[in-house]
């Protein structure tokens, strides 16, 4: 059983990454929610495009949390799909309180998030040392 100490430090790779693996994890509850409350055809195109968003965000911050490498396309592809997201959520969200909330989503949380991996994307690959390796 693994125990995590709340005030451990951490380093700034690992904290990012559990940033972006909570922030992936955090869209299962809300892919529930918009399967329960939109139109079946709506849901499920919204669905799907959370769960590649969902995919790759866990996928990026877990390698990242634990330096194994290999975060890079993934977090291209969060990123590029986070954008895609926001611009599709403000372009189809009816006035009032339905774009209000798409616009606050979008500064708030997708598009910093998909920065954020796009900045990790372009990081330069470091090759991994193998113990023992020539």
């Amino acid at each position: 059983m693994a125990v995590i100490a709340l005030n451990a430090r951490c380093e700034p790779r690992q904290l990012t990454g559990r940033l972006l693996t909570g922030a992936g994890l955090a869209l299962l509850p809300w892919m529930g929610y918009m399967a329960a409350t939109m139109p079946p055809a709506k849901a499920a195109a919204w669905i799907a495009l959370d769960a590649l968003e969902a995919a790759c965000l866990v996928l990026a911050g877990t390698r990242l949390a634990r330096g194994s490498g290999g975060h890079h396309t993934a977090a291209a592809g969060a990123a590029a799909l986070l954008l895609v997201d926001a611009t599709t959520d403000l372009l189809t969200a009816a006035p009032g309180a339905e774009l209000a909330l798409a616009v606050a989503m979008a500064v708030a949380a997708e598009i910093p998030l998909a920065a954020l991996c796009a900045v990790l994307a372009r990081q330069p690959r470091t090759e991994t040392v193998v113990s023992g390796a020539r």
